[in-house]
């Protein structure tokens, strides 16, 4: 063996279908995609939700209700999660680490589920009545971030 006698395995290599170039090719003329219509002109693409000139299901439906463009979304943290944080003081960077929160960038809401056995300063963007009152029955303080 050597490299002038080496070839692909058999079947493995395809030639491309080249359509429109005569008859002796066996696609000339209408190029295999039948005759007339819609889909036999060059550039036709369907649109996503077409349904044959029927209205399309996405039409049909009915809309209710409005999604608000500027809604702000919070990362809920409960206090039981805090509980577990052995620090006085809690910022963004520590929840971070934690694991608690993905990025620092992200706002956070402190929620009242659990309670807090030892004081802890918890700085976030925004806390629920419920954490406020448990965080300062023990003796903490709920700072807010950005005002």
């Amino acid at each position: 063996m050597n490299l002038s006698n080496l070839h692909p395995a058999k079947n493995s290599r395809k030639d491309r279908k080249r359509v429109g170039r005569g008859p002796g090719s066996g696609y000339g003329k209408t190029a295999g995609r039948g005759t007339k219509g819609q889909k036999s002109i060059s550039g036709y693409s369907r649109k996503r939700a077409f349904e044959g000139g029927q209205m399309p299901l996405n039409r049909r439906l009915p809309k209710r209700g409005f999604t608000n463009i500027f809604r702000k979304e919070y990362n809920p943290v409960n206090l039981d999660r805090l509980e577990n944080i052995k620090k006085a003081e809690i910022n963004l960077k520590d929840l971070v680490k934690a694991g608690i929160i993905k990025k620092e960038t992200e706002p956070v809401k402190i929620l009242g589920r659990g309670k807090l056995s030892s004081a802890k300063t918890i700085h976030a963007h925004k806390f629920s009545e419920s954490a406020q009152k448990k965080i300062e029955k023990a003796g903490g303080k709920a700072v807010l971030i950005g005002s």
